[in-house]
C-alpha cells in the first residue's frame, strides 16, 4: 500500500470513508463537518494525497492528519495493454494477494471494471475468478482506491485527457457479499464533492444474493445487473451454484422489488454468457424471453471468454445471432457484448488476479481436471447473507 502522509500503519485510513463517515471523523477531531467536503475534493477531484498541499485545511489539522491518519492506496504491480486499447492492472493488496482492474475505452465513454473481493466465495463454473478460490473481502479503501489509482495512471498516460465516466462492479468477487464496503464506495462515486458520477453510470453486478438486493435498493440508487446465464433452475444450478439457495423465481421477484422501490424507471440488465451446447438453444432463448418479458429489462449476451481448463466453448456467432433475434422478436432489448481485452485476459470472466486461496479451491480444480471432469461445489448454505 502506498501513502503520501507521514504516519504509521495502524492509523485510520481516510481513503474509503464516504462523506458521512468523514464528517464523523473530523467532528471527533474537534473540526467542523465541512472539512469532509474539502478533503473529498482534494483527494478525488484534484488527485492530491499530500496533506501539506491541502491548503484550505488549517495548519493544525494538517499536522494532526499527518500524525494520526493515513492516506493509502493499493499499488500497481503490473500493467497490460491490449491491442484494442483496454488496459488491465494487477494491484497489490497485501499478503501476496493481487486484484485485477480493467479500463475499457470507447468512443463516448470510458468504463472501469473494479473488484470487490480477493477471489470469490461463489463458484460459478464458467468464471476464472472462481477457480482462484477466496481469500477475503476488500476494504472500501481498496475498492475506491482502484478508481483513484486507475485515474491517476490514465492522467500520466494521456496527460489528463481521459476521464473514467462509468464504473462497474464486475471484476473479481461478488459485490453484495461485501456489502458495507461496496456501499461506502458507491457513496464516494456518486458524491458531487468526490467523483460525482450519475447513478446510471455506476453498475453493481450480482450473481443473485437476494436479501442483499433488497437491502441495496434501500441504501443506494444505482444500476443493477444480474448474472442470470440460464432460463431454468436445472441449468443455472450447474452454472451458478448460488441458484440452489435463491432459485430463479425468487431472484426475479427481488428484481421486481428493486424496480418498484423508489419507482425506478431504468431497466435491470440480465447478463447471459453464451456457452456452446449448454444454454444457447432455440428453446433456451424462448424460455428466457418468456421469463423476462414481465420485467423492465435488457439482456446482455456475453460470448464466453475462454481460459485454461474452463471446460466450456463459446457459442458460434450464428448461434448467438439466432439467440439474439429470438429475444428481440419477443420484444426484449438485447445487446451482444463485443469482447474486449481478450489478448491480455481482461475480458469478462477471465479475471483471476493473485489469490492466496483459503478455500483450497485451486487444488480442487486441479484434481478434477486431471480426471477430465468439470465439477464444483461449495456449501451454498454457508454463504453469508
Amino acid at each position: 500500500m502506498s501513502s503520501d502522509s507521514l504516519n504509521n500503519a495502524d492509523a485510520p485510513n481516510l481513503i474509503g470513508l464516504d462523506r458521512e463517515q468523514l464528517e464523523t471523523y473530523f467532528t471527533a477531531c474537534g473540526e467542523k463537518s465541512f472539512r469532509a467536503q474539502q478533503f473529498l475534493k482534494w483527494v478525488y477531484q484534484r488527485g492530491i494525497t499530500n496533506v501539506d498541499e491541502m491548503t484550505d485545511l488549517s495548519k493544525s489539522l494538517r499536522t494532526l492528519l499527518k500524525e494520526k491518519a493515513q492516506i493509502s492506496f493499493p499499488q500497481i504491480s503490473s500493467e497490460s495493454v491490449s491491442d484494442d486499447g483496454t488496459i488491465k492492472w494487477l494491484l497489490e493488496v497485501g499478503a501476496d494477494n493481487g486484484i485485477e482492474v480493467v479500463y475499457i475505452p470507447e468512443k463516448n465513454r470510458a468504463t472501469l471494471c473494479i473488484s470487490s473481493q480477493v477471489g470469490c466465495a461463489l463458484d460459478c463454473t464458467f468464471c476464472a475468478t472462481a477457480r482462484q478460490g477466496f481469500n477475503r473481502n476488500l476494504t472500501a479503501a481498496e475498492i475506491i482506491g482502484q478508481v483513484w489509482v486507475a485515474q491517476s495512471r490514465l492522467n500520466q498516460l494521456y496527460d489528463g485527457e481521459r476521464r473514467i465516466t462509468n464504473v462497474v462492479f464486475m471484476g473479481m468477487g461478488e459485490p453484495l457479499l461485501n456489502f458495507d464496503s461496496v456501499v461506502s464506495t458507491i457513496n464516494i462515486l456518486l458524491d458531487d464533492f468526490a467523483y460525482g458520477l450519475s447513478k446510471r453510470r455506476v453498475t453493481v453486478s450480482t450473481s443473485g444474493v437476494v436479501p442483499k438486493i433488497d437491502r441495496l435498493s434501500d441504501e443506494v440508487d444505482v444500476s443493477l445487473a444480474v448474472s442470470l446465464h440460464a432460463p431454468t433452475d436445472e441449468t443455472r444450478n450447474e452454472l451458478v451454484p448460488l441458484n440452489q439457495k435463491y432459485p430463479i423465481e425468487v431472484l426475479l421477484a427481488s428484481c421486481q422489488r428493486y424496480l418498484d422501490q423508489k419507482n425506478r424507471k431504468e431497466s435491470i440488465t440480465f447478463e447471459y454468457v453464451m456457452l456452446d451446447g449448454i444454454n444457447d438453444s432455440v428453446k433456451d432463448a424462448q424460455k428466457l424471453a418468456k421469463l423476462l418479458k414481465p420485467l423492465r429489462s435488457k439482456v446482455n449476451l456475453i460470448p464466453f471468454n475462454s481460459f485454461e481448463g474452463s471446460g466450456y466453448e463459446r457459442s458460434p456467432q450464428p448461434v448467438i445471432d439466432r439467440f439474439s433475434q429470438i429475444l428481440m422478436r419477443a420484444g426484449l432489448v438485447v445487446i451482444t457484448r463485443r469482447p474486449r481485452g481478450e489478448d491480455i485476459a481482461a475480458a469478462c470472466g477471465q479475471l483471476a488476479g493473485q489469490v492466496r486461496d483459503k478455500a483450497h479451491r485451486q487444488n480442487h480444480y486441479v484434481r478434477l481436471f486431471e480426471r477430465s471432469k468439470l465439477s464444483r461445489r461449495i456449501d451454498i448454505n454457508a454463504v453469508k447473507t
